[in-house]
């Protein structure tokens, strides 16, 4: 098939309001109740194969962690290893595979994802993860179908990038997939990530070897699921669960490993790229390292600012999901004039809230993670408690006995270097600074100082230098920077997402940025009527 082809106008997916009475929510609630109440088994995807290893662990919903929903396979190393050899298998005619028809199957992938397998995407990330309808439809559903659909966009504009040529000259530029395999290592708390880090990779032609987190195996099926429907050949995309350590080493020791596309936590990272460094030498090409990691993130507030708005901002910006987003508010800067009536806003919203299952529309929040971050987040509310620098003025209380339930947490500090201003905790905990309203500059530069990430951050003001000023001063201090909002919700094709300093590469997923780190450009030139004399004109005699 020969051809210029024109690729569908990419378009943000509608994000559904799951009303009283819309048709979405009785789907999604039926779609839900069936899968509460069955136990799925999950296995491995090797290639063509579904290995079962009999070495399982079980997935349990964090509200509920009595109740089984599924089992799933642990890889040893040799199935590690297969999974590696699949792909530089598969990678012989994938990587020659025309770009359309790989872009095909990642649209048709979008359309099932917004038609016959909405439902159960968001039910299975409303168990696992413990998402509201809400949270799970941006994320697994709208999120996700706009990685894919935007990602075929920017691989289309990339391969439309091409260098000038000259009178008897033709320039051209072919991106390469990378030459071996890629790792694609994905978190628990967004299915849309879990998804794009493995998809973004093998749409510009590379195979991958994936790892979701074991907390997000539920919903990873789903996506494997789709993908497989969408068409995606056997061995493009291989998953692997298990012992992480033992699954990283045994791909960092092989030659072809290529490339890494990585979000979690900075220590693992961190870890992982010093591994890349002390192997560098045995490797058939330098890999890409691909991360995006923790946040610390932060809203400042100007004495200028509306004091509703501010509120709205905390409260979303620092409890949706939990805060269990890397974008999450957590640090929280308001002027002396302004504190105790945004701080009483707040207040009055924790208040209002209601906890519990996904199921029950009503709750706001859900569960944390697992138990390791219940009892984290449970130790260092404790310690507020007991802190003569902190004060928690609303929520602080927790319990374990059902699901892992922790209160909406505000928290006072005297010390802008306290404990919860610095440490990301990734829970339901925000931090107040009170500040003197003729100490904005200094202010801004404790902002910029405090945190050694720099992922998202937000400042809301009505005084248009004040906003200037914070906008020059915050310039290292987020990769996504939010002027009067709060510092989630970025959207694919709007807001492209990612953060620096100890917040990770900043390669910016959902934009073409992202992308062009999955491809190796080559460089072709044809000369039509090749020169026949080596000499110069300058080298004629006088």
């Amino acid at each position: 098939m020969k051809g210029f082809f024109k690729i569908p106008k990419a378009v943000n997916e509608p994000v559904k309001s799951y009303a009283t009475g819309s048709p979405e929510r009785k789907e999604v609630l039926e779609q839900y109740n069936q899968l509460f109440h069955s136990v799925i088994d999950i296995p491995l995807y090797i290639g063509a194969d579904e290995v079962r290893t009999g070495n399982t662990r079980k997935v349990t919903p964090p509200h509920d962690h009595k109740h089984v929903v599924a089992t799933y396979h642990l890889a040893d190393e040799t199935i590690v290893t297969k999974a590696i050899e699949t792909a530089l298998e598969a990678r012989k005619k994938w990587s020659k595979l025309p770009w359309q028809e790989r872009a095909s199957i990642f649209l048709k992938a979008a359309e099932l994802i917004a038609g016959s397998y909405r439902a159960k995407i968001n039910a299975a990330t409303m168990i696992a993860q413990s998402k509201t309808i809400h949270q799970a439809e941006i994320d697994s559903v709208c999120e996700l179908i706009d990685f894919l659909r935007f990602n075929v966009q920017y691989m289309a504009d990339i391969y439309n990038q091409q260098p000038e040529s000259s009178a008897g000259i033709w320039n051209y530029v072919s991106y390469r997939p990378l030459e071996g395999f890629v790792y694609a290592v994905t978190p628990f708390n967004f299915t849309a990530i879990s998804g794009n880090l493995p998809a973004s990779a093998a749409m510009m032609g590379n195979v991958v070897v994936w790892k979701p987190s074991d907390k997000q195996v539920y919903s990873a099926k789903v996506i494997v699921d789709v993908f497989k429907e969408a068409g995606l050949p056997d061995g493009v995309i291989n998953v692997v669960y298990g012992n992480a350590k033992m699954i990283t080493d045994t791909i960092l020791n092989r030659p072809e490993f290529a490339g890494i596309h990585f979000t979690g936590s900075t220590s693992v990272f961190q870890d992982i790229w010093r591994e890349i460094g002390n192997k560098i030498h045995t490797y058939n090409t330098y890999p890409r390292i691909v991360g995006e990691t923790g946040g610390k993130d932060f809203i400042i507030a100007h004495p200028s600012a509306h004091a509703q708005q501010v509120a709205t901002a905390i409260t979303r910006g620092g409890f949706e999901y939990q805060g269990q987003k890397c974008s999450a508010a957590s640090r929280v800067y308001l002027p002396k004039s302004k504190s105790d009536e945004i701080i009483s806003l707040v207040k009055k919203d924790i208040a209002s809230f209601k906890m519990g299952a996904p199921s029950n529309f009503e709750n706001f929040i859900t569960a944390v993670i697992h138990e390791a971050s219940f009892d984290k987040l449970a130790s260092y509310i404790d310690r507020a408690k007991a802190s003569d620098q902190a004060q928690v003025v609303a929520g602080g209380k927790y319990d374990k006995s059902k699901g892992y339930f922790i209160e909406p947490t505000l928290i006072v500090t005297t010390n802008p270097q306290y404990e919860t201003m610095t440490t990301e905790l990734f829970g339901p905990v925000v931090t107040i600074y009170v500040y003197e309203d003729d100490k904005w500059t200094e202010t801004l530069d404790l902002v910029n100082n405090t945190s050694e990430y720099a992922l998202t951050g937000a400042v809301f003001s009505q005084d248009r230098y004040a906003l200037s000023q914070a906008i020059e001063k915050l310039e290292d201090a987020a990769g996504n920077f939010y002027i009067n909002d709060k510092p989630t919700g970025a959207v694919v094709g709007q807001q492209p997402f990612g953060g620096a300093r100890a917040s990770g590469t900043n390669d910016k997923a959902g934009s073409a940025q992202n992308l062009l780190r999955w491809v190796s450009p080559r460089l072709i030139k044809e000369t039509f009527v090749p020169a026949e004399n080596y000499r110069y004109p300058f080298l004629d005699k006088e």
